[in-house]
């Protein structure tokens, strides 16, 4: 068995997870248009903060990368068009990163996440 083979289907996550910058005008693009649809939209903001915290360890920020970049992908394993099923594996993948890295998402990173959603994404866009 090679080594890569626990990773198929993540690849494309990978590459665009290297990418910071695309990450984080897609992530902004796609969090508009589906925010309405996502009951774990304020544990995926405070995952995207704390990603891009300079004070988060390289490791935890390519951990939730990964995760983010798997979020703003245009296609995965379950359509996000699918009514109620689209972001379950969306859902799955950052619970297994935040999982994975908790402690490092501190209450700032929530506080910021809440303030985002409270007083809307655009606003939220333009204060990133």
């Amino acid at each position: 068995m090679a080594s890569s083979d626990h990773t198929v289907g993540f690849e494309p996550a990978d590459r665009l997870a290297q990418d910071r910058e695309s990450v984080r005008r897609r992530f902004w693009i796609k969090l508009k248009r589906v925010v309405a649809q996502l009951p774990f939209a304020e544990d995926l903001l405070a995952a995207y903060y704390c990603a891009f915290d300079k004070e988060t360890p390289r490791h935890v920020q390519a951990a939730l990368l990964g995760a983010v970049a798997y979020f703003i992908l245009p296609f995965d394993f379950t359509p996000d068009v699918l009514p109620l099923l689209g972001f379950t594996d969306d859902a799955a993948v950052l619970a297994t990163a935040i999982r994975m890295v908790a402690s490092h998402i501190t209450q700032e990173h929530r506080d910021a996440a809440r303030a985002a959603l409270k007083r809307g994404i655009d606003a939220a866009e333009a204060t990133e």
